[in-house]
């Protein structure tokens, strides 16, 4: 079965209160990833979808489960489960689930580490219909005996890969084998390395793949840009940065959390002692408290913050349209971090720009990450002179390149197989 992709929601045959939903947030037009995913997570599929951040990917669930929810079922058990790696992303998640059930009585819980235990048992005591969590505090839930998981009809994965890298996949099949058998699964991820193959393969059921990868990894409405800088001179090409661009709204990635403190009080005395160039300047690592990584991602959408140093933590997942700028200050971990933390701006196709600091024995890092995103990144004019050369990427074109099908992970899907499961969509 070979649905088409809608050009518009009103082509899904949504709900009328779905429909006040999308129009009242100001969607007419569903993203690649909406587009691909929300037809066949309707019709009861299991979908494998692969896209990056920023391209609405929440909203591709979250629709298709809101629409195929018993609003007055009696039972007080979850009828959907999100897993979603960080606290952070499960609060996110949890709002998007909240705008769009505008107008519908739906009761969604995020339940994840950091949060008062007190208020999670009594809800769930009380009934919900979607949890939304950390594996973490789902396990925690379980033991309890506060979580039950065997009314399930739809189970998510969202950031897939992320949750693998940062070692759950332990407590994920732990959590899975404790759902019903007869249930639909959705896995999102950025990226389908065999990892995220091998849980396909195990817990969905002849899944759907859309692929809304790009060849080009890199947002395309994304400046890239590289800066040579020796260490000793970071801070003030920093300052010189900041002075020439006025970033309406920047994050500065550092690689550990002391560099990023440092990083900060440095800022913060550079900008005090410029009290004619006042900037709003925030923090944010892992060693701080879950209220006070509220506080900063509050302030931050909100507008409130113009600069954040951070680790990261802010890599992934944090749905923040207003960034305009990037900065790379330590080179990343691995070049899917890279990836990560530029996909913070550009979100939904706006434009953005990123610079990545390199010093003089770093040029083989940033060769590795021109081959990950298919690109060349430009020469700033900030840029210290280099003496030695770094070896060309191969760059290779979009027409010789051979793209994946995108339809089907394993065998095609024959014309007339049912899927395990089809509810009757909501009608309000």
């Amino acid at each position: 079965m070979n649905l088409p992709k809608p050009e518009h929601f009103s082509d899904l045959q949504l709900s009328p209160i779905m429909m006040r939903s999308l129009e009242k947030l100001g969607w007419s037009a569903p993203s690649p990833i909406q587009a691909g995913v929300i037809p066949y997570a309707l019709e009861g599929y299991d979908v494998l979808g692969q896209a990056r951040t920023g391209t609405g990917k929440t909203a591709s669930f979250a629709i298709p489960i809101l629409e195929q929810l018993d609003p007055f079922s009696e039972n007080p058990y979850p009828q959907a489960l999100v897993m979603v790696p960080t606290r952070e992303l499960a609060a996110q998640v949890h709002g998007e689930f909240e705008k769009l059930a505008y107008g519908c009585p739906t009761r969604v819980l995020e339940i994840s580490g950091g949060k008062h235990m007190r208020r999670q048992l009594k809800a769930l005591s009380e009934g919900v219909q979607v949890v939304v969590g950390t594996p973490g505090r789902v396990i925690d839930h379980l033991q309890r005996g506060s979580l039950r998981l065997d009314r399930l009809w739809c189970v998510v994965l969202d950031e897939a890969d992320r949750m693998l890298d940062i070692g759950f996949r332990p407590s994920i099949e732990r959590i899975l084998r404790r759902c019903p058998e007869n249930r639909q699964t959705l896995l999102l991820s950025a990226t389908l390395d065999e990892r995220i193959r091998e849980l396909a393969n195990r817990y969905l059921y002849e899944p759907v793949v859309v692929d809304c990868s790009e060849n080009d990894v890199s947002v395309e409405t994304i400046e890239q840009r590289f800066i040579t800088v020796s260490p000793e001179n970071k801070m003030p090409v920093l300052i010189e940065l900041l002075d020439r661009e006025q970033p309406p709204q920047a994050i500065i990635f550092c690689r550990t959390k002391i560099g990023t403190a440092k990083l900060h009080n440095r800022l913060e005395k550079h900008f005090r002692s410029n009290p004619s160039n006042a900037v709003r300047l925030g923090m944010i690592h892992g060693d701080m408290n879950q209220s006070q990584r509220d506080a900063v991602f509050r302030a931050l959408r909100e507008g409130e913050l113009q600069i954040l140093v951070a680790t990261d933590v802010v890599g992934r997942g944090i749905d923040v349209s207003s960034i305009s700028h990037i900065i790379n200050y330590d080179l990343p971990s691995d070049c899917d971090d890279y990836v990560h933390r530029v996909g913070r701006t550009g979100r939904m196709g706006r434009s953005g720009i990123a610079f990545l600091f390199v010093s003089k024995d770093e040029g083989e890092q940033l060769t590795e990450i021109e081959h990950r995103i298919n690109r060349l990144l430009e020469r700033d004019p900030l840029s210290e002179p280099v003496p030695s050369k770094r070896p060309s990427p191969v760059v290779v074109s979009d027409d010789s390149v051979e793209r994946p099908a995108t339809r089907k992970f394993g065998e095609a899907k024959t014309e007339g197989t049912k899927p395990r499961w089809n509810r009757l969509r909501r009608k309000v």
